[in-house]
């Protein structure tokens, strides 16, 4: 049994009951970095949280951000001096806050943190995804030093796509794990 901490990372507005990561979060027991306030997310503040958590953990943990979470775990490697503590990170859906239509509802999470990660990853990407065009997810892969995976047409890969426990992603989690 691997003990590596899990961390989640839910997105704007949190990930609702029948979203993967609720769901690997019963089945699994990974843990949900709780933010302040989901609706009005401030990135220091979110920041400071994912930094409080990484520190609490016993050991080495791995990321698991979807959408915002994605940039929010770019945004703290970029700062925090202990990424040493975080193993890998699998990354799915960013949403590109940079994009006319979303930067206007997430002030203060523009520019995107574009160094590479100083951690293996994986980003998982959507040919559909109504708030990350194909293109520029590959293009924050790349960025990050991170491996891409297409999930093909899965939307926002959310409650919405119908992926239940999304097996697929925890294949690529447990990779990340081991």
């Amino acid at each position: 049994m691997n003990s590596t901490p899990v961390l989640l990372l839910p997105g704007w507005l949190n990930s609702g009951p029948g979203h993967w990561q609720s769901r690997w979060e019963q089945l699994y027991g990974y843990q949900r970095v709780e933010q302040h306030d989901w609706r009005r997310p401030l990135r220091g503040d979110w920041n400071a949280r994912l930094e409080d958590m990484v520190l609490a953990a016993t050991e080495p943990a791995v990321l698991v951000a979807h959408s915002l979470g994605c940039i929010l775990a770019a945004a703290w490697a970029a700062h925090s001096r202990n990424t040493r503590r975080v193993k890998g990170a699998l990354l799915v859906a960013p949403g590109d806050v940079e994009r006319a239509d979303l930067a206007p509802l997430l002030p203060g999470w523009q520019p995107i943190a574009r160094q590479p990660l100083p951690f293996p990853a994986v980003l998982v990407g959507s040919t559909d995804d109504p708030y990350c065009a194909p293109a520029r997810a590959e293009g924050l892969a790349r960025d990050w030093g991170a491996r891409f995976v297409n999930a093909g047409a899965q939307g926002h890969i959310n409650a919405e796509s119908g992926l239940g426990d999304w097996p697929q992603g925890h294949a690529l989690l447990r990779e990340l794990m081991d």
